[in-house]
C-alpha cells in the first residue's frame, strides 16, 4: 500500500485555514498544512532531528573536557594528561561531524520525495481546475508556485525545521550546564531572553508581509519572461524588445526593492540578536574574572563557562535567520494551498438535483436526438451579480448526423456557446443534451470522449506530430486512423518533415506555420471519429485552395457526425446543413444558408463583409451576399 499522501480536500472559496476576518493565518498554522505530505517520512525526519540534537549536545561536552584539562593536567603539570585531553577533544569533533553527516543522509531522499509528491499533486490539480480559473491566473504565478515555492519548502524541511528544534534543545541544555557551573553568571546570560522574544515577535509579523510581496512579485516577473519568450515573434516583428526589456526592468526593480527591504529587516534582527547576548556575555566575563581574582571561582570553571557560552552563540544568533526562512516557507505554503484549495471540476456526473436546478432533469429524453440546447443561460463566473448574461435563453437543436453552422458578430458569444458543450464552462441555467442525455449526467472523461474539439487558436505540445494528433483519440486510434485524419486535414506537409509523424514540433508548435498548426489541430479533432464535433472557425488560417480540399474531405467525415461549427466565411457555412444566427445572446434565426440570406438582413450583412450594417440597405446587402456565396 502506498504511503503517498492524498491531496488535501479542496475548498471552493477561501482556504480552510483562513481567519474569519480574512487575515492570513499564522506561520505555524500555515506550516501545519504540510503534515499530510510529511507524515509518510516522519520517522526519518524524527531520526534526523534526534541525531542532530545528539550531535549538538556532544559539542557541549567540549567545555567540560577543557575544564578538566585546565584544572587537572595543566594545573598539575601533566603533559600526558594534556595529550589525552587533546585526543578526547579530537574524538568528540569527529563524532560530531559524523553525526551531522548522518543527519543529512537521513533527510535527503525523503525530502526529495516530499517535494516531488507536492509538485505532482499541484500539477494534477491544475489540470482539473476550471477554465475560468486559468482565465484569471497568470501562468507565471502558477509556475513560481510549482518551482520556487516548493524548493523553498524542501529547504525549510531540511534545515530550518530541524535546527529550530536542535538549536532550541542546545540552548536549553547549554543554559542548564551554565547554571550548574556557576548560577550567578548563568543568570546574567539569561537577562536578554525577554527582550529577544519581543523583538522576534515584531520581526515575524513584518517579515511575513515583505516575504509574501517578494514571492508574488517573483511570480509576476516569471510571467513577463514567459510571455516574452512565447511571444518572441511578435516582440521581434514589431520591434518591441525595448518595451519588453523596460517592463522586465520595472518588475526586476520591484523585486530588488522588496528583497532589499527583507535584507534590512534581517540585518536589524540579526544586529539585535547578536548585540544583546554579546553584552550579556561581556558582563558575565567581567563578573567571572572578578570571582576568579577573589578566589570564589576556579580558572577551569571560568574557561568551561565561557567556552559553553561561546558554543551557544551560533544557536542564538541563528534564530533570526531561521525565523526568516520559516516565514518564507509559511508564505510559500499559503501560496501553494491557494491553488490546491480551488475546487476542481467534478469528474463524475453531477447530482440529479443540480441538473433540475438548471432547468431540467438529467434523464434521457430520446435516442439519436443529436445536440440540444434548452433555455441555456450563461454568465462568466467572475461577472458582476445582476449583469447581463453572455447567452440568454438559447434554444437550439442540432439533429443527429447534422452539421450546424453558428454565425454571429464578433463578441456575440459563439465561442462561449461552443465551450459549454464539453463543459469547459458550466451553464448558469438551462440544460444541454447529447442524444437526449444531459451532459451533467456524464462523467467529464466520458463527455470529452464523445465530444471532440477544434479551437480557432491551435495549440500544439512539445511532442511529435503523431503524438499531438493522437491526443484526440486517447489510445483509441493507431497508424491507420492517424493517416486518415492527416488526409482529412490535408496535412501532407507532414511527409516532408525530417522524421515524418515522428518529427518533434517544439514548444507551442511554433516551428510550423499557422496553417500547418491549424491542420494538425483539425486532424486531432477528427482522428477518434467522434460522435459529436465542435469546431471554432477551424479553417481560418488556410489558403483558399487548401481550404477547398479540407472542406471536401470534411464533408465525408461530417456525414456520420453531429457537428456544431462556428463560421465566419460563406465557404465554411456551406459545409453545414443548416445555419443558426446568434445575436444579442439569443438564437434569432435558424435555416439553410439561402433561407437566411433571404430572410435575415443581419445574416446577409455578416456574410457579405460589407461596411453597411443591416437596416435600410439590408435588401441590397442580401443581394451582395447571394452573389458571394454562389
Amino acid at each position: 500500500m502506498s504511503d503517498s499522501p492524498s491531496p488535501p480536500e479542496a475548498a471552493p472559496e477561501a482556504a480552510p485555514d483562513a481567519s474569519p476576518d480574512g487575515a492570513e493565518p499564522s506561520a505555524v498554522r500555515s506550516l501545519l498544512r504540510l503534515w499530510p505530505y510529511v507524515r509518510p517520512v516522519r520517522a526519518r525526519l524524527l531520526a534526523a532531528v534526534l541525531v542532530a540534537v545528539v550531535a549538538s549536545c556532544v559539542s557541549l561536552v567540549i567545555p567540560l573536557v577543557l575544564k578538566w584539562i585546565v584544572d587537572g593536567p595543566v594545573a598539575g603539570g601533566d603533559p600526558g594528561g594534556v595529550w589525552l585531553g587533546a585526543f578526547v577533544l579530537l574524538g568528540i569533533g569527529v563524532a560530531e561531524a559524523l553525526l551531522f553527516g548522518f543527519r543529512r543522509w537521513l533527510v535527503a531522499r525523503p525530502l526529495a520525495r516530499v517535494e516531488a509528491t507536492m509538485r505532482g499533486d499541484l500539477f494534477s490539480h491544475i489540470q482539473r481546475l476550471p477554465v475560468a480559473f486559468h482565465d484569471r491566473w497568470a501562468s507565471g504565478q502558477l509556475l513560481s508556485r510549482g518551482t520556487t515555492d516548493l524548493m523553498m519548502l524542501r529547504m525549510f524541511l531540511a534545515f530550518p525545521l530541524t535546527f529550530l528544534v536542535v538549536n532550541g534543545a542546545t540552548i536549553l541544555v547549554g543554559m542548564v550546564v551554565l547554571l550548574v557551573q556557576e548560577w550567578t553568571l548563568g543568570l546574567v546570560l539569561l537577562l536578554p531572553v525577554l527582550p529577544l522574544i519581543a523583538v522576534c515577535s515584531l520581526f515575524e509579523s513584518r517579515y511575513a508581509r515583505v516575504a509574501r510581496r517578494a514571492q508574488d512579485q517573483l511570480g509576476d516577473l516569471t510571467t513577463v519572461v514567459e510571455e516574452s519568450v512565447l511571444g518572441i515573434r511578435v516582440v521581434k516583428g514589431f520591434g518591441r524588445h525595448r518595451s519588453q526589456a523596460r517592463a522586465f526592468r520595472e518588475q526586476s526593480r520591484g523585486v530588488r526593492a522588496t528583497e532589499l527591504a527583507k535584507a534590512r529587516l534581517l540585518a536589524a534582527i540579526w544586529a539585535v540578536i547578536v548585540i544583546l547576548p554579546e553584552l550579556a556575555l561581556g558582563a558575565a566575563l567581567v563578573l567571572g574574572v572578578v570571582q576568579v581574582a577573589d578566589g570564589d571561582l576556579s580558572a577551569g570553571t571560568l574557561v568551561a563557562f565561557l567556552t559553553t557560552a561561546l558554543a551557544l552563540r551560533w544557536p542564538v544568533e541563528s534564530i533570526g535567520f531561521l525565523l526568516a526562512m520559516c516565514q518564507e516557507a509559511a508564505t510559500a505554503t499559503r501560496r501553494y494551498f491557494e491553488v490546491l484549495d480551488v475546487a476542481q471540476e467534478s469528474q463524475g456526473p453531477d447530482a440529479p438535483g443540480d441538473a433540475v436546478a438548471r432547468g431540467g432533469a438529467p434523464e434521457p429524453d430520446g435516442t439519436g436526438d443529436g445536440l440540444r440546447f434548452s433555455g441555456v443561460v450563461f454568465r462568466f463566473p467572475d461577472a458582476a451579480p445582476g449583469s447581463r448574461p453572455v447567452l440568454d435563453g438559447i434554444d437550439l437543436h442540432v439533429r443527429s448526423g447534422e452539421t450546424m453552422a453558428l454565425v454571429g458578430a464578433t463578441g456575440s458569444g459563439k465561442t462561449a456557446l461552443t465551450a459549454l458543450v464539453p463543459r469547459l464552462h458550466e451553464v448558469t441555467a438551462g440544460r444541454i443534451t447529447l442524444d437526449g442525455e444531459d451532459i451533467t449526467a456524464l462523467s467529464r472523461d466520458e463527455l470529452r470522449t464523445r465530444v471532440a474539439l477544434a479551437f480557432e487558436e491551435p495549440t500544439l505540445f512539445s511532442a511529435s506530430v503523431g503524438e499531438n494528433v493522437l491526443m484526440g483519440a486517447d489510445g483509441r486510434a493507431g497508424e491507420p486512423e492517424l493517416r486518415r485524419a492527416l488526409e482529412v486535414a490535408q496535412a501532407h506537409f507532414v511527409d516532408r518533415l525530417p522524421d515524418g509523424t515522428g518529427t518533434q514540433v517544439g514548444e507551442q508548435g511554433l516551428s510550423l506555420s499557422g496553417g500547418q498548426r491549424q491542420r494538425l489541430a483539425l486532424a486531432r479533432a477528427v482522428v477518434g471519429s467522434p460522435r459529436f464535433l465542435v469546431m471554432d472557425d477551424p479553417l481560418s488560417a488556410l489558403d483558399v485552395h487548401t481550404e477547398a480540399l479540407v472542406e471536401e474531405a470534411l464533408r465525408r467525415v461530417l456525414r456520420g457526425t453531429t457537428a456544431l461549427v462556428v463560421a465566419h466565411r460563406p465557404s465554411t457555412v456551406l459545409l453545414a446543413d443548416r445555419v443558426a444566427l446568434l445575436s444579442g445572446g439569443r438564437i434569432t434565426a435558424v435555416g439553410t444558408h439561402q433561407e437566411l440570406l433571404r430572410e435575415s438582413a443581419e445574416y446577409a450583412w455578416l456574410m457579405s463583409g460589407a461596411d453597411a450594417p443591416p437596416g435600410d440597405g439590408g435588401h441590397r446587402t442580401a443581394e451582395m451576399a447571394k452573389g458571394t456565396s454562389r
